[in-house]
């Protein structure tokens, strides 16, 4: 815990501190301020305590008129308290993070004139009257049983109304994407797909009686753009958190954003590593699997399965950090399997463009036998690749990652005819969109009822499944929200089964749900068909 120099959180459990009458949490404790925690839920009332003993502890250690013995007193006392509450060690860490943010806060707020040495000093003296910081032994039985009255009015206490985008009646949410260009496909099925998990969870009564919005803005699959479509939904929108965002290089201009100012950037659509650094940001979490297990999964089908030599697959990718992500995840695949530097034949095109005629250039320039290649690009130009290709290597495997559309591409090739379609394969981060499990038949229904006429989609399934563990996050966090507060839920969310057949876990070192790869492959007839990988 990051407390002012000199001072301590106790680590030691079940000490004899435990028995100060502050501890009365443990049975039943009554707040004089606006957040109440449930009956019974020990831990949800410290961690509201937390915020508040925190904010005054930080204040007051940055006046010279507070004895550092004396917020020392306080913080023992409080770290039982944690320790006592907490159910497991996990709980323990995210409540003491939690006291971190806000001694933080405090500092900032005297800092910044906020508040000043006086007010800080007699929100201090006031803490220590309310917790009997003076006592010294063991308090009598009667102190450690009979609940307690913390006095905290002075100290400020979280607030619906001071939490951007969040009301009483609503949680808004703020999602960009392309609904223009050439990738325009791709935005519109995710926000379906989100739409939709919005719009059961409000039928059912929303989340702690909030109605969930999502709020679009279009950058048409341009990071320049990107930023401004970012700040019309913070700065003009007021939204709580984003979802779903669409893009490689777009998420590079818009996590920055997002991460200066604290704002949760959930399941974007996208496997690039820059949203999963070790250890990962805080505020970025991912459904799905990466780049590079999508693709190792691809070249482990290509040379274990089908025989192939690493000289004889190719990488056809689009010309910014998304295709870079894909080619890096090929090379570094063929590379754990025996292959040299430097034999990975690259093509390219340019992002927002169908313009492949310099990449058939130089697969035709190529020396080499080339008898698969591994596409990462969008619907339209994938398709424009095979179609310009197909009938000057009529047995090549074309390979695509689960970002190019899956419908959108078989749409494309449809219109083509069965020789362009059979035997394409794209891998998957969500299970087959015509399966029959619970989670699919689910899915299915939904979108039915409230989007009659729009056709199952791999992209939209997505958007759907991310929405569902955002919601069961939301509900897990309760009705005192704010984005710290679901963070620690998304860290703390372990074993959860949608009914995808994998489960799906985060953790504070582990911020992708996901990381299972499934493989499909088009026929004649445009449709997908499982296939097995191994």
């Amino acid at each position: 815990m990051t407390l002012p120099s000199g001072l301590r959180l106790s680590p030691a459990r079940g000490s004899t501190a435990a028995a100060f009458g502050f501890l009365a949490v443990a049975t039943g404790l009554t707040l004089t301020a606006p957040v109440q925690a449930a009956s019974g839920d020990k831990a949800a009332a410290v961690r509201d305590l937390a915020v508040r003993v925190g904010t005054t502890i930080g204040a007051a250690s940055s006046c010279q008129s507070v004895a550092r013995a004396r917020i020392q007193m306080v913080i023992d006392k409080f770290s039982t308290v944690i320790d006592r509450a907490a159910a497991n060690e996990t709980e323990r860490v995210s409540i003491v993070q939690q006291m971190d943010r806000s001694v933080a806060d405090g500092r900032r707020a005297l800092t910044a004139a906020q508040l000043s040495c006086t007010s800080a000093e007699r929100q201090f003296a006031d803490l220590e009257q309310s917790i009997g910081a003076g006592t010294t032994g063991d308090p009598s039985p009667q102190m450690i049983s009979a609940p307690q009255v913390i006095q905290t009015s002075a100290i400020p206490a979280p607030s619906t109304a001071d939490i951007r985008g969040v009301s009483d009646r609503d949680i808004r949410f703020g999602m960009v994407a392309p609904f223009s260009g050439a990738s325009k496909e791709l935005g519109r099925q995710l926000k379906l797909g989100i739409d939709t998990a919005f719009n059961r969870a409000n039928d059912a009564g929303g989340v702690a009686g909030r109605m969930l919005r999502l709020i679009a803005a279009d950058d048409g699959y341009e990071p320049a753009q990107t930023p401004a479509a970012m700040a019309q939904l913070s700065d003009k929108e007021q939204v709580f958190g984003i979802i779903g965002n669409v893009g490689t290089a777009t998420a590079a201009a818009a996590v920055p954003y997002a991460l200066d100012r604290r704002m949760l950037f959930f399941g974007a659509f996208t496997g690039a590593p820059i949203l999963r650094r070790d250890p990962p940001d805080r505020y970025v979490f991912n459904y799905r699997a990466s780049y590079a297990e999508e693709t190792e999964a691809t070249v482990h089908y290509l040379v274990k399965v089908r025989h192939l030599q690493p000289r004889q697959i190719a990488v056809f990718a689009q010309q910014d950090g998304y295709g870079e992500a894909g080619y890096a995840g090929v090379v570094k695949a063929l590379r754990a399997l025996g292959a040299g530097e430097g034999v990975t034949l690259r093509l390219g095109y340019k992002r927002n463009t169908v313009d492949v005629a310099e990449a058939v250039s130089q697969l035709r320039a190529h020396k080499g036998v080339i008898k698969a290649i591994v596409m990462v690009g969008t619907y339209r130009a994938a398709a424009k690749f095979i179609e310009k290709t197909r009938d000057l290597y009529p047995g090549v495997i074309y390979t695509n990652v689960s970002f190019t559309g899956s419908t959108a591409l078989a749409d494309e090739l449809k219109l083509l005819g069965p020789h362009y379609t059979a035997g394409v394969i794209v891998t998957q981060v969500v299970p087959a969109v015509d399966g029959y499990s619970s989670a699919i038949l689910e899915y299915r229904t939904a979108l039915a009822k409230y989007f009659p006429g729009e056709a199952p989609d791999y992209v939209s399934l997505e958007g759907y499944i991310e929405a569902k563990i955002l919601i069961e996050a939301l509900k897990q966090t309760g009705p005192q929200l704010d984005t710290e507060r679901l963070v620690d839920s998304l860290e703390a969310m372990r074993g959860l089964d949608l009914g995808l057949g994998t489960t799906l876990n985060f953790g504070r070192t582990e911020h992708q749900a996901s990381h299972k790869v499934w493989a499909t492959m088009l026929d004649e007839n445009g449709r997908y068909q499982a296939i097995d990988f191994d």
